[in-house]
């Protein structure tokens, strides 16, 4: 926790200077052309389960860090382990100055984040419940104030705390397999890591309260209908 809070403090003071009236604007197809980077290297480990990688585009000088989620056995669900990562790779993202866009991607196929891990939240107790949740939701804050645009790539499942995540983000696009949802509800508890909070600023308070109550799950063209994504992207090719 000591070290979120220094995260945390130190965000809140940074601006996103990309979202002045003079900066350029960045453009779908130039996020879209990212998996054809060939130039593709590892860049800088944040744990087992986050993996920072550098990528280069061929047209410019312009750096992009990927930051691929990578615990294959839980589907990405996000456990104390993971939160470290995913807190270490957005400290370095907003450190490193040649980097210019961030995305987050999975390399699980078909899931982009399960959530919070449940499995290990079982052993936790109430008090280490609450430190986790509280650390979780600061994590995103961070990421939501990164000083750099953040893309969040979704291809399969967002649910929980994986949906939360990408909703700290600047803008997401996903694949057409792409399910998300807030399920908490149906477990008696509520979103813990700002989701009640970003959500409702993407879609409005009526429609997000009825994600939210009912847990349901909705697919990659409702949710660029509702506003939450800007694009749906086809599958890349192998």
């Amino acid at each position: 926790m000591g070290a979120l809070r220094v995260l945390m403090k130190r965000s809140l003071s940074t601006s996103k200077p990309y979202l002045t009236p003079n900066h350029p604007s960045l453009t779908f197809a130039t996020l879209h052309q990212y998996h054809n980077r060939r130039n593709l290297f590892l860049h800088h480990s944040a744990s087992d389960f986050v993996k920072l990688h550098k990528l280069s585009a061929t047209d410019s000088a312009c750096y992009r860090d990927c930051g691929d989620l990578d615990r294959p056995g839980a589907k990405n669900a996000i456990g104390k382990e993971m939160l470290r990562g995913l807190t270490r790779a957005f400290e370095f993202i907003n450190q490193e100055s040649n980097v210019n866009v961030a995305m987050i991607c999975s390399s699980v196929p078909g899931v982009f984040c399960a959530g919070a891990d449940l499995k290990e939240r079982r052993n936790m107790s109430q008090s280490e419940v609450k430190v986790f949740v509280n650390s979780l939701r600061s994590a995103f804050l961070y990421l939501e104030k990164v000083c750099i645009p953040t893309i969040a790539v979704i291809e399969g499942v967002a649910l929980g705390g994986g949906l939360e995540m990408a909703l700290a983000c600047d803008i997401r696009i996903c694949g057409e397999n792409a399910l998300m949802g807030l399920p908490e509800t149906g477990l008696a508890i509520i979103p813990g890591a700002g989701g009640t909070q970003r959500l409702p600023r993407l879609v409005g308070n009526a429609i997000a309260k009825e994600i939210i109550y009912t847990g349901r799950e909705i697919n990659g063209k409702e949710a660029l209908s509702l506003g939450v994504l800007i694009a749906i992207f086809s599958p890349f090719p192998n």
